[in-house]
């Protein structure tokens, strides 16, 4: 079976989407949503910068296991009458806080290449670059069309 087209749409979302709810686990266990811009590294990783100050980074600095919801915002369903017809996909890994000083430095230019207004805060010390390595893909495009990708193929 050719899994080409259905990697294809994982690529799709990534590509064409920029924002995605970054989900975590709070201090209590719980699901802890919050709206994050992400770009795709060179090696399939999802980069984020993100603030000390932030909820989901104590999240992610307490318990690294996290998940990017990324929906559709471009396809012909995604401004349809039935919102749930969109093509998304939930992309589940661990995130990673970057620590060596040149993979920053061309992990942020890589993040501000895709959203450029975050050129005036990319270098406040509270922000730093953080990188889901994607483990697995629920995808959905639409009603009864379910795939999982595994997250190699997206490298």
């Amino acid at each position: 079976m050719n899994d080409q087209p259905k990697i294809n749409a994982g690529f799709k979302l990534i590509e064409e989407t920029g924002e995605a709810a970054l989900a975590t686990l709070d201090e209590n266990g719980f699901p802890f949503a919050s709206l994050t811009s992400f770009a795709r590294h060179a090696d399939g990783r999802l980069l984020m910068l993100l603030s000390n100050l932030a909820r989901h980074t104590a999240n992610l600095n307490r318990d690294n296991r996290a998940s990017l919801l990324i929906a559709d915002t471009q396809g012909p369903d995604a401004q349809g009458p039935e919102g749930l017809a969109r093509s998304r996909g939930t992309f589940v890994g661990r995130v990673e806080k970057l620590t060596d000083a040149a993979e920053i430095a061309a992990a942020k230019a890589t993040f501000v290449a895709r959203h450029p207004s975050s050129a005036t805060y990319a270098d406040f010390p509270d922000f730093n670059v953080y990188a889901l390595t994607i483990d697995t893909v629920h995808m959905v495009q639409g009603f009864g069309r379910i795939f999982e990708i595994k997250g190699e193929d997206l490298r």
